[in-house]
């Protein structure tokens, strides 16, 4: 088993804020052994045009209006017409200390997501079971795409792993999520449709599973250890001393009605929680609390004292950034852990961090925002065939530096002297102010990183370990960056250790 204090102690020294070997930037000493992971080597792009059409889903329900809230009622209906109440909490006896790990947004299926794997499996040693927070696959989470992007690369982890749905896992439907982790036959046909006759013409149906691929997939996580099934797509984790509570946002980060409902309910048992959702609550220095159908937050319930949650993880974002934020006097920790497997969200174009109330110097990411600058800097290059918009890592980290006004986050030497060249790459790049800067996120109201997938080394993927104890929840974010030297020993990127508030004991 993994002694993960001292793991923690290697990770730091090796972390991407004391070096830019720490990020994987030059050539990695060894290369890693991800790519004899992968069953072969196709390349996940969001270019293609069937990966598109595969994914219309996510604009239909921006047209016509989400309707998880609908088709996710019929799937709890479902569940309970075959006897089973989705409301039943998950027990887990695991004693006063135990540990787990979180992995957002994994399932391209390409060497992205299978870089991550080997640090996963070896801090993953001694762990009691994992959490897939958002779109488990990509890029529609059918049924059909499981097997080499969940059962394949996560077959040696040795524990049961529980998940939430993403909005890419509800562009069928839910179909595939609800019968591998819920074991749950297809919804009828005119259950598994939006209102409408457009949208229900222009709607992506479910695809057909292959079920004889699927068991022999599940043949890969056999293991009695390894078995968990869910009464749903939102659900609770009775640890004992913890609650982990995982609630499924749908495709426009939103809860319906009778889930709100749940979650309240759930809430009101005083132990400390951890909530998993689909959708952050903070990113990119936006606060998004998540609309509760018929009134009322998420985070409303979150920062409820009586509820006593201590931290909120999401997906969706491709990177990690961790909020903490003050409320009544404690503090909640509000983290972004989408670095599990698919393309990077830039984290240069976050401006000098205040929401929440949050100050910069305690705000945390990963990338950090100068690697990511030099990142996508390395990636316009190849795409304009334009050497001149490559900025070296440590330029781009004094760039940063500058622009945020804070200390730069990696020990420079003090003699990064930065070019105008660099400077006006940096504005093209978003990580400097210029009105005519290249798309590097966003481009007309949608995402553009997708384009900018990456499959080689540095990848700047992440994954968190979750400790507990009796008084202490430790939090820490390791990273992966393809290069085989971090296999072994992950560097650390952070660490937070958040006290745990135990209800009192009463006496009859």
């Amino acid at each position: 088993m993994v002694d993960v204090a001292r793991a923690a102690e290697r990770g730091v020294q090796r972390s991407s804020r004391r070096s830019a070997s720490g990020a994987g930037w030059g050539t990695c000493q060894t290369p890693g052994s991800f790519a004899g992971l992968r069953p072969d080597r196709r390349r996940f792009s969001w270019l293609r045009p069937v990966t598109l059409w595969r994914s219309r889903n996510e604009v239909l329900a921006g047209w016509f209006g989400d309707p998880a809230p609908v088709i996710r009622r019929a799937w709890v209906a479902a569940l309970r017409e075959r006897g089973r109440d989705p409301r039943t909490p998950i027990s887990l006896d695991l004693g006063d200390s135990f540990s787990f790990l979180v992995i957002g947004d994994p399932g391209e299926g390409d060497a992205s997501q299978y870089a991550v794997v080997p640090g996963l499996l070896r801090m993953g040693e001694g762990t009691a079971f994992a959490v897939v927070a958002s779109d488990v696959i990509y890029p529609a989470g059918g049924g059909n795409d499981y097997p080499d992007k969940f059962f394949r690369p996560y077959r040696d982890y040795p524990g049961p792993i529980y998940a939430v749905p993403g909005n890419h896992d509800w562009y069928d439907g839910l179909h595939g999520f609800m019968r591998v982790f819920c074991d749950a036959p297809a919804l009828p046909r005119e259950r598994a449709r939006p209102a409408g006759l457009l949208a229900r013409l222009l709607w992506r149906r479910p695809e057909r599973v292959d079920e004889v691929a699927l068991a022999a997939a599940r043949g890969w996580r056999a293991a009695p250890a390894q078995q968990a099934r869910q009464p749903g797509s939102y659900w609770v984790l009775d640890t004992g001393p913890l609650l982990i509570v995982g609630i499924d946002t749908g495709i426009g980060g939103s809860l319906d009605a009778d889930q709100g409902e749940w979650l309240r309910s759930v809430s009101r048992d005083p132990r400390p929680k951890m909530l998993i959702t689909g959708s952050p609550i903070y990113e990119r220095n936006h606060y998004k609390p998540c609309p509760i159908e018929g009134g009322g937050t998420v985070d409303e319930i979150v920062r409820e004292p009586g509820h006593n949650y201590v931290a909120v993880i999401g997906g969706e974002i491709h990177n990690y950034q961790r909020y903490p934020v003050d409320v009544g006097g404690r503090r909640i920790q509000y983290l972004v852990a989408g670095g599990g497997g698919a393309f990077m969200h830039a984290t240069h174009t976050i401006p000098r961090v205040t929401a929440g109330g949050v100050d910069e110097d305690d705000f945390r990411c990963y990338p950090l925002r100068g690697d990511s600058l030099a990142f996508y800097s390395r990636l316009y290059r190849r795409l304009f065939r334009a050497p001149w918009l490559e900025i070296a890592p440590e330029k781009a980290m004094k760039i940063m530096s500058d622009r945020i006004g804070n200390r730069p986050v990696r020990p420079l030497t003090g003699e990064e002297r930065v070019t105008r060249r660099e400077r006006w790459a940096a504005r093209l790049l978003g990580g400097l102010p210029f009105p005519g800067r290249l798309p590097v996120e966003r481009f007309v109201g949608g995402w553009i990183s997708e384009l900018f997938d990456w499959d080689e080394p540095p990848f700047f993927k992440s994954f968190l370990h979750v400790q507990v104890t009796p008084d202490t929840l430790a939090l820490r974010c390791f990273a992966a960056t393809g290069c085989g030297e971090h296999e072994a020993d992950p560097p650390l990127e952070d660490e937070v250790l958040i006290p745990l508030t135990r209800p009192p004991v009463t006496t009859p």
